[in-house]
């Protein structure tokens, strides 16, 4: 059995049925930027160009590695603000503009700390991947990995004529002075999956300790967390 509304009702209904369909489309369709003047960037990935930019859709969520909120405590604990004194905390303006200047050819490496089976999830546009546990020698990394990856990624040099026996007793003392030129060292920007990760933290206690300069070290604590919630650019 059909109900007849009165005129004035049936008029309303309509009305309201047509705002709820201009709405959702007006939603749907607005524009999402990085800033007021900056919608994108484009970057290289891997010898691939890669447009940075937020994700278009305004029902986009965040995936589900990081929709926890209590991970258990160790290991997953909440990192300081500031890691270190004159280790430099990022946000995600002053990392997409570091990606940038590094595309212009400064001399900058952006690193995602963590282990493949995070990486392979994504990662930042422009980012390398310098797994933490190859810089730790706790967790199984060698002098001679550690000497391959700081020479030939991070741009520092030996000062003389020494070998990997030499390096690893000056670590050993503390006599990273006697050995590892930073004249040349590229400013480090670090970051893992968020401020409950210990990853990029882990990658920059064992860099100080080799004598890497504090003010050559950035680190973005929100890491992919942040990113993702912004709805940044990832790269699986």
């Amino acid at each position: 059995m059909m109900i007849k509304l009165p005129k004035f009702m049936t008029t309303t209904v309509l009305l309201m049925s047509v705002l709820s369909t201009t709405n959702a489309v007006y939603a749907e369709n607005k524009p999402v930027a990085i800033t007021k003047g900056l919608s994108s960037v484009t970057l290289m990935h891997e010898g691939a160009q890669v447009e940075l930019m937020r994700v278009q859709d305004n029902s986009n969520t965040i995936t589900q590695d990081f929709v926890l909120t209590s991970r258990p405590c160790p290991p997953f604990c909440i990192q300081p603000m500031i890691f270190a004194p004159g280790v430099e905390t990022l946000g995600e303006l002053e990392v997409i503009d570091y990606l940038v200047r590094k595309q212009a050819g400064e001399n900058i490496l952006v690193i995602d700390s963590r282990t493949k089976n995070w990486v392979e999830k994504g990662t930042i546009p422009g980012a390398v991947n310098i797994s933490w546990v190859d810089l730790t020698p706790s967790k199984g990394a060698t002098t001679e990995g550690i000497m391959d990856i700081m020479l030939n990624q991070m741009g520092i040099t030996l000062i003389g004529d020494i070998d990997e026996f030499e390096v690893d007793e000056a670590i050993v003392n503390g006599s990273v002075a006697d050995v590892f030129n930073y004249a040349q060292a590229k400013t480090l920007v670090l970051f893992c999956n968020g401020m409950w990760c210990g990853q990029s933290p882990a990658s920059m206690t064992s860099l100080l300790r080799f004598g890497y300069p504090a003010e050559k070290i950035k680190w973005f604590r929100g890491g992919m967390q942040t990113w993702q919630i912004l709805g940044l650019t990832t790269i699986p």
